[in-house]
């Protein structure tokens, strides 16, 4: 007859092992965490109490609370209140940290109050791991994604969404009105007089709403960007990819290796698109690489000829696609794309094979721009027509043009270069996100989310490293580092 797996009774004496160190075997992930914090210059990092004070009550050292959040990262507990309760109850923290268990308020105050200093310990084990050479390659892929904060989208203002909830609460007044008209036509009851109390008592209410829109609409004008988040303050509204949708948010960017994918670099911003992020996040990944030249892969949004010209004179070579911003093609017409540039002549050759000489320079928003036309050769074009609609078509340069051009040409010679920077920055966003759960961040401000994405980061980086070195080389690595 067949049986189950039966397991030992309740009552039955067990023999546990008599010393902690019994339970965690030298393959166990909390080696790598204990001896990655006994490394640190805690002191020199900026954190807290390392040397205690003559007189009041003894404080936790901060390797404890450290080595406590690193794991709990590790482990996908985030919270202070569930890692208390794993000192208490979890073998491998209780070895973690010698069996000490401090309060939720405790665990909670150290991460916010060592924001700066954890912080420095993520871009620590970027150092250790280009110590070990797992940075063989100077090449990253970056890019941005969307983190929801803990603010809602009910709880963020901005110019459209209180226009539409003016209108709704304009329509329900109206309505409600209306029903009150109707009451008083009625024949006068007990009945009557009730529904006249109730609609009374929800136009006081939607009255008070409109005076809590219009206050709250006072301050969203005076912010720069236009909106106001009522939970985070400095949580934003963020278009995302799905056309309709959007999060209320930060928006992280990451410069990822493209040989191990570790996250070399990263930045939380409150910048709803990534335009002007390429030039900051390369010159991270390229300090934190300690290399003389770099090279990053980054996706059409981060384009920018400011950025790209940033990136040429701090020796990082960008490779990134243009996009089509101008709406000529749309309406069937030739592109700037469509006209070559000489440089030795310094002159355009347009798609009937006219050239188009400079004629002057001007300032716009901060760029020096060169004009190039033909008055006399689109005069008589026979294709003009899909050209332009005025009496010449002008094409713009900027004096640094030259070098958005070579991006350009770099990515032709390179065709799977944007292939690669999907593969390689992707999917540790993916995996972050997946590890947070619903509710990305649990903190506030911009200040302790950067510290709660540092730890993220951190643990990712320390998983990746585990699984490419294995345990027991990693901890020899750490030590002998």
């Amino acid at each position: 007859m067949k049986r189950f797996i039966e397991g030992v009774a309740r009552s039955q004496a067990t023999l546990f092992p008599e010393y902690l160190e019994d339970w965690i075997d030298e393959d166990n992930p909390v080696r790598v965490i204990d001896a990655f914090v006994d490394e640190l210059d805690l002191f020199d990092l900026g954190f807290a109490r390392v040397v205690p004070e003559r007189t009041g009550r003894p404080p936790y050292h901060p390797s404890v609370l450290l080595k406590l959040y690193i794991y709990g990262y590790l482990n996908r507990v985030q919270s202070s209140r569930r890692l208390e309760r794993e000192a208490g109850r979890n073998v491998e923290v209780m070895w973690l940290t010698c069996r000490l268990a401090p309060d939720y308020k405790t665990i909670a105050d150290f991460r916010k109050d060592h924001g700066i200093a954890i912080r420095k310990v993520c871009t620590g084990f970027i150092s250790l791991c280009r110590e070990i050479g797992l940075f063989a390659d100077a090449c990253v892929a970056i890019d941005g994604s969307k983190f929801k904060a803990v603010n809602s989208r009910d709880r963020n203002a901005t110019q459209g969404k209180m226009e539409r909830r003016r209108k709704e609460i304009e329509k329900s007044i109206a309505r409600y009105l209306q029903d009150l008209d109707t009451a008083d036509r009625q024949e006068p009851s007990a009945a009557r007089e009730m529904k006249k109390e109730r609609l009374a008592d929800k136009l006081a209410m939607l009255r008070r709403k409109m005076t809590e829109l219009e206050a709250l609409e006072a301050e969203m004008l005076a912010s720069p960007d236009k909106q106001v988040s009522l939970t985070d303050p400095d949580a934003r509204s963020m278009a995302t990819m799905a056309r309709g949708s959007g999060v209320v948010g930060y928006n992280v960017q990451a410069a990822v290796d493209t040989t191990h994918h570790l996250i070399v670099a990263h930045d939380v911003t409150t910048a709803s698109h990534d335009r002007m992020q390429l030039a900051a996040i390369s010159k991270q990944a390229k300090t934190a690489l300690a290399v003389e030249a770099l090279d990053v892969l980054a996706d059409r949004g981060y384009h920018s000829g400011e950025g790209i010209l940033a990136c040429d004179k701090a020796g990082i070579t960008t490779i990134l696609p243009k996009p089509q911003t101008s709406g000529v093609n749309a309406r069937g017409r030739y592109g700037k794309q469509d006209f070559r540039y000489v440089a030795d002549a310094d002159v355009y050759i347009c798609p009937a094979g006219e050239r188009l000489s400079y004629h002057f320079t001007t300032v716009e928003k901060g760029q020096r721009l060169r004009f190039y036309w033909n008055y006399d050769a689109c005069r008589d074009c026979a294709i003009k027509h899909l050209c332009t609609t005025g009496k010449e078509r002008r094409i713009r340069r900027w004096e640094h043009e030259h070098v958005v051009e070579e991006a350009e040409c770099r990515l032709d010679g390179n065709p799977g270069a944007m292939r690669t920077r999907r593969n390689t920055v992707e999917h540790p966003f993916g995996t972050i996100k997946s590890w947070m759960g619903a509710t990305h961040f649990q903190m506030r401000t911009l200040r302790n989310v950067a510290t709660e994405m540092a730890l993220h980061v951190l643990a990712y980086n320390l998983k990746r490293v585990m699984n490419i070195l294995g345990i027991r080389p990693l901890v020899a690595a750490i030590r002998a580092a």
